[in-house]
This record gives structure tokens, sequence and C-alpha cells, in this order.
């Protein structure tokens, strides 16, 4: 996923490290996350991202920004990636890499788009495809402190194959019932699918979101058209738009 946040502090204070890669876990036929060891790693905030930085025997370089996957309390850090077809640093990190690795990484970076169980909720996350990373991270720190606040999460995929963290959501939501996870398949939907069959419209929203007098803690996440698109439906919904955080990425030669 390409971070492309705004309110980021300047990368430029941040050293390079290498990161070791100890475990690739399989997400969907196209998406792997990538879990990794940093020795100087520092901790990080649910949301932050990560700058990676690959570099070729004639010395080209490639960079790109990937949301940290992970919560702070894990000892690896984990990162998400789907592959982009024609990509630089996507096609390797997919197809390529593998457990003993290593590459530079930089970060983390970001501080705007966090969420830590001690800002409180109700908590709406809203996602669209890989943009489930960042949110993972916070739906991971949220169960990793035990701590139950009325959260809930609206992820739009392609089909259900494409479910990035599918299994670890459901059984979440079937753990805790202050957690309430939706799917919205928007091309192909499986026989006997009783879920949304449709990108995220309004009267999605007001369903699944908490409603402007909770005050809930809105993330939304994913391509530059959906954000934008979430972002202006909610505000029309009646929330305030400084209670709406948003990160979208899009075409990037990742």
């Amino acid at each position: 996923m390409r971070a492309i946040e705004t309110a980021a502090p300047s990368a430029r204070r941040l050293r390079w490290q290498q990161a070791h890669v100890v475990e690739i876990v399989v997400e969907t036929f196209r998406v792997k996350s990538l879990l990794t060891r940093v020795a100087s790693w520092q901790g990080h905030l649910p949301g932050q991202h990560i700058d990676v930085r690959l570099t070729a025997e004639d010395g080209y370089q490639a960079q790109r920004s990937y949301s940290i996957a992970s919560p702070p309390e894990d000892e690896l850090v984990a990162l998400t990636v789907e592959r982009v077809e024609n990509g630089e640093v996507s096609p390797y990190l997919v197809g390529e890499l593998r457990a003993g690795d290593q590459f530079e990484v930089r970060g983390p970076i970001g501080g705007y788009f966090v969420w830590t169980v001690d800002a409180g909720g109700p908590l709406c996350l809203i996602a669209g495809g890989s943009g489930i990373a960042p949110l993972m991270a916070m739906l991971r720190h949220r169960n990793g402190r035990k701590v139950h606040i009325p959260t809930s999460l609206l992820y739009s995929s392609r089909s259900l194959d494409d479910v990035i963290y599918r299994n670890e959501l459901d059984t979440m939501a079937r753990c805790d019932p202050n957690l309430r996870v939706t799917y919205t398949l928007t091309r192909i939907q499986p026989d006997g699918w009783l879920g949304p069959r449709r990108r995220i419209d309004k009267a999605l929203l007001a369903d699944v979101c908490y409603s402007p007098d909770q005050k809930p803690k809105i993330f939304v996440c994913g391509p530059t058209s959906l954000v934008e698109e979430v972002a202006r439906m909610l505000v029309e919904l009646g929330h305030e738009p400084q209670t709406v955080k948003t990160e979208r990425f899009g075409p990037t030669g990742a």
C-alpha cells in the first residue's frame, strides 16, 4: 500500500536500517505479508507507515512507502504488500523475496493517521482493498490490549478471495461482540452471499458507522477515489470533518 499522508513528519530525520525477513505469509493470490525484524526499531503507533528502499546491482534504487500492519505490541514489523503489475518494488517483495532476505527500511513515519486504545472510541474503520493494512494494525492493537472499545469495520473488496486477513478478522469478530465486521463485495459474490454486494454508498455508511451524536473516531484508507467519496458522504451524514481521518493511495509504479 502506498501511503501519502502529507501530515507526516519529515523522513529525513530517520536513518535507513536493514529489515531481516523472518516469515512471509500469503494473504491472497496477489498479497503477502512480510514479517521482519529491525534490530534498532524504536516502536511505532498503529496507522503509521514505513519507507522501503531496494538497490539493484548496478546501483539503481527504487523506494516506496507501505503501511505497518503489525501492532506496537509485536516484536516483528509486518508489511502487507499487494503486487502491482509492472511495478518496480512490489513484484520483487511479493514474488521474489524469501525468508532470510533483507531490505532497507526507514520509519516509522506519520502522526496524523494513528489511533491507540488510549484515544477511546467508538471507532469506525473503512477500508478499500489493501487499505486495510493500517486499520489492521489498529484492530490488532485493540485486540492485544484486550480493550473492547465499540468498533465497526467496513471493508470493500472485489471478491471474498480478495479479503486480506479474512480468517483473522472473522475470528476477532466471533470472539468480541463489540467488534462488527462488514464485507461488501463489488464484483464477485459466492453463492448464498447475504452481505452487501455494491460499492460503499451513503446508505451502507449510515448502517455500519456509528451515528454522529456518538462522535466516533473515523479512519478511512484505500484508493484515492474511494477515500474522497467516503469522506464526502460521511460529512453529508452529519459527521464533523475533523473526526474523519483519511489516508489514500493511487497508481505510483509500485
